[in-house]
């Protein structure tokens, strides 16, 4: 049990680190807030639900997997490198492709049940 909790230290450690020092982080996150807040407030169905919450977790997830793919890349390479420059690329795309996923999935409910 003590490393379960010391393994969920961590882990909060772990995303209270991003929250803090990561913009686009801050601004994935309060937009999730809101959509929950939203989602509370209106009548969406438990799969609604379950599909906005999967898209949230998944954009996150992936900032969190981004950031950490470059703070490992810049303390193992911290001069300016061609390579290390397209494996961030390609990192922000993964990141970017998981964002216009999740919003293709929102607006497709959201358009859904208002319209």
């Amino acid at each position: 049990m003590k490393k379960f909790l010391r393994s969920l230290k961590h882990a909060f450690r772990g995303i209270t680190i991003v929250s803090r020092e990561e913009r686009n982080f801050q601004i994935q996150l309060a937009i999730a807030i809101l959509l929950i807040i939203f989602m509370i407030i209106s009548d969406f169905s438990a799969m609604e639900v379950a599909m906005i919450i999967l898209a949230i977790v998944s954009v996150l997830g992936s900032e969190m997997i981004n950031t950490a793919i470059e703070n490992t890349l810049n303390k193992l390479h911290p001069e300016h490198d061609t390579a290390v420059g397209k494996i961030k690329d390609i990192s922000a795309g993964f990141v970017f492709i998981v964002s216009f996923g999740s919003f293709l999935v929102g607006m497709i409910i959201f358009i859904s049940h208002f319209f």
